[in-house]
């Protein structure tokens, strides 16, 4: 048997992660910093990314829902949580139950289905202002959670990644029941918020996307370093003459002739139509610029000024964050957790 190899991969920079974990536990203050690893980790494998955040020091990490606790329930021990941030249904309780993992109970619903089942451990989300999960606010949150064995409290920052009044109200709201419900721990920051200062970090904050290189607020620029580095391979290297279309619905016109690299590498693995004639791909120093319409499984970009550049090349997709949110219209979420699973992830 032969070694295979995809003709796309991405190279995560394993100190760029611990980097950025470090400085988010050193913002966090006397706060423990865990780790929000749901969506496989944010697209980089959210086994691995665990591992290695728990040989870093992290001891709390989140997943959204219980399909995703299923390859991590080994790694779970006395030393360390992992929470189910989308509490409970009636179909996950037998799992559920048996897990090592806690569900963060955010409906009546949930909480009544768990004092009936006689379940152990758990989280409570708390609405505070998103109108997303959660119990509200407003609600007589003690006594709804009363006879439960309430690990950690939480509630979730609507726009902390912004200057606005909520945050505030939601810290002051938040505040206030940590003074009316006992738990073990109380939590609310996530990214934005262990920018916004300790006062937001009560006992454990929850940071997800600066792990793996995005930006939420200014605080972080020059902190936060940038783990994931796409690479596609060139499949082809073809003349246009001038006068020719590049790609579909001919949106690109050759106005002299040209060289262009065709890549492995489209929608369907999460480089998007909006890098159509906008993003770009980098070698040797140079930035070569993406010509012609994205694709489901293939990519054009201009090698004109660069005679060696061949089959079999391989070549690095711009894609620091902030920079192919600015490109693209995505968000800095959606360019981490739409890489595809074509991509062989390689941990440097």
């Amino acid at each position: 048997m032969t070694d295979f190899s995809a003709p796309l991969r991405l190279r995560l920079d394993k100190d760029a992660l611990l980097a950025n974990w470090r400085w988010l536990n050193a913002r966090s203050g006397a706060a423990a910093c865990g780790a929000a690893i749901k969506a496989d980790g944010y697209g980089l494998g959210s086994a691995e990314v665990m591992r290695l955040l728990i040989r870093a020091g992290c001891r709390d990490f989140f997943v959204s829902n219980w399909a995703e606790v299923t390859p991590l329930e080994s790694l779970i021990n006395d030393g360390i949580s992992l929470s189910v941030l989308h509490g409970a249904r009636d179909e996950d309780m037998a799992v559920a139950l048996a897990s090592r993992a806690r569900p963060v109970l955010c409906t009546e619903g949930q909480v009544a289905r768990w004092k009936a089942a006689r379940g152990g451990a758990c989280d409570v989300m708390i609405d505070t202002g998103m109108n997303r999960l959660g119990l509200d606010w407003r609600g007589d949150v003690p006594a709804q959670v009363e006879g439960l064995e309430l690990a950690t409290l939480l509630s979730h920052l609507a726009s902390a990644d912004e200057d606005t009044p909520l945050s505030k109200s939601q810290l002051e709201r938040f505040t206030a029941l940590r003074g009316e419900v006992k738990a073990r721990r109380y939590s609310l920051s996530n990214s934005a918020g262990i920018c916004l200062g300790p006062a937001y970090a009560f006992d454990m904050t929850r940071p997800g996307i600066a792990l793996y290189g995005g930006i939420p607020r200014k605080e972080a620029v020059g902190h936060i370093r940038q783990v994931v580095f796409p690479e596609a391979q060139i499949l082809q290297r073809r003349r246009v003459p001038a006068g020719d279309t590049i790609g579909y619905n001919a949106t690109h016109l050759a106005t002299t002739d040209m060289e262009i690299a065709v890549l492995n590498l489209g929608y369907a693995d999460g480089y998007l139509r909006g890098f159509s004639g906008r993003g770009s791909m980098a070698v040797e120093g140079a930035h070569l610029p993406v010509v012609g319409r994205v694709s489901m499984d293939l990519t054009a970009v201009n090698v004109s000024q660069l005679p060696d550049v061949a089959e079999g090349d391989w070549l690095t997709v711009d894609y620091d964050l902030v920079e192919a949110a600015a490109v693209s219209g995505l968000s800095q979420y959606e360019l981490l957790t739409g890489l595809g699973a074509r991509f062989d992830r390689i941990w440097q």
